[in-house]
């Protein structure tokens, strides 16, 4: 009997993966369970319990040891998904001869993986850590973590929170720490009591180690790539995401309406942010690998194309299983579609248009590559 193939899901530096209610990648498992068995992923599609902001090491490990802990239960073959950094969670996982922080028996954990797909992943780095290593960009980081939570719970940030959030992302060194910490109390204060109390601890139990944003800047990702190899024998494939550029078209295509302007200035920030590589230091491309971005997007992204968190450039790993107009967490469901069941809800109005059909075409094309199905590359979105 031929052994169960699973699919383990690792999150970012979103990760709050398993909060609750908060689905980080519930829509993303939904649809690999439904159609995942056609490809031959007839395993479990299970969700990686990670530290949203520890060390690459540390996240590694703990995915070693849910990868150990699919051995020793089920059993059978594995295949790894990694949103943003979760990617390279996966990368740091195989590379041969990696020592990482656990019990786990880390080599016998990376032979039964047999395939990688990285979504979004920083690959090459993020002009996005710059702005989030200090003290005042962590806490707008944790801000921002807490408004994802809240429009997963309620559809929608309050509207002045909105704007005072894309005021700190838009002018970044003007917020006081004080006034940072206004807002994220205010936010949460719209929570149940118990809800709250689970969020503060979910806070509290990040600590001290919040290494990673410092470990997915440009300079230490080249030390990264250095150092960490492709494990042979393993599949390596991504999915490409790129955001529409601020301007009058992604203002109309957000909404005129005051919410969807104050979170459309939110991702207007960000992406600035994103955009910070400079034009002689693009990410090398193969022939293979520049078709698809090509037939996605018109021609190559540039160093500045972004969507929102990670360079378009920066994402890309062996195989291009798909390349898409979308946002950071587009990608993985959160976009606007409320009357979808379950529900989608956007966590910033990007205006990019990503569509619940671009989802699922997307996701099928991950599965079929998961299965071992065509490694022909194929180009998406708009």
């Amino acid at each position: 009997m031929a052994p169960r193939h699973h699919v383990l899901l690792v999150p970012g530096f979103f990760g709050f993966a398993n909060l609750g209610d908060f689905t980080y990648f519930g829509h993303v498992r939904d649809l690999l369970a439904e159609i995942g068995p056609a490809h031959g992923l007839d395993g479990e599609i299970r969700v990686v319990r990670t530290a949203p902001t520890a060390t690459l090491r540390r996240r590694a490990a703990l995915l070693a040891e849910d990868v150990a802990r699919v051995l020793d239960g089920p059993g059978g073959e594995v295949s790894v998904v990694g949103h943003s950094s979760g990617g390279l969670d996966v990368r740091l996982l195989l590379s041969p001869e990696v020592s990482l922080p656990t019990d786990a028996d880390v080599e016998r954990c990376a032979r039964a993986v047999r395939s990688v797909v990285t979504v979004s992943a920083p690959h090459y780095g993020t002009p996005v850590a710059h702005f989030f290593n200090n003290l005042l960009g962590q806490q707008v980081l944790k801000i921002l973590s807490l408004a994802t939570m809240y429009t997963l719970r309620a559809g929608r940030l309050p509207a002045g929170a909105a704007l005072r959030l894309a005021t700190f992302l838009r002018r970044p060194a003007a917020p006081p720490s004080g006034v940072v910490e206004q807002l994220f109390s205010e936010l949460l204060a719209d929570f149940s009591g118990e809800r709250r109390r689970e969020i503060e601890d979910f806070f509290s139990s990040l600590g001290d180690d919040q290494d990673l944003v410092t470990q997915i800047g440009p300079a230490a990702m080249d030390v990264f790539n250095a150092t960490t190899e492709d494990r042979p024998g393993v599949r390596y494939g991504c999915v490409i995401s790129r955001a529409r550029p601020p301007g009058l078209r992604s203002v109309l295509a957000a909404g005129l309406g005051p919410y969807a302007q104050a979170t459309h200035a939110m991702y207007v920030g960000l992406y600035r942010i994103a955009s910070g590589t400079p034009l002689d230091r693009e990410p090398p491309l193969s022939i293979v690998q520049a078709r698809p971005l090509r037939l996605a997007y018109g021609r190559i992204p540039d160093a500045r194309a972004n969507d929102g968190m990670v360079p378009t450039r920066s994402q890309v790993w062996g195989d291009v299983i798909r390349a898409v107009w979308a946002d950071h967490l587009d990608v993985i469901g959160h976009f606007s579609q409320p009357r979808h069941v379950p529900p989608h809800f956007d966590w910033l109005a990007s205006g990019t248009g990503f569509t619940r059909g671009q989802f699922e075409e997307t996701w099928r094309a991950v599965a079929a590559y998961l299965g071992g199905g065509s490694r022909r590359v194929r180009a998406g979105g708009r």
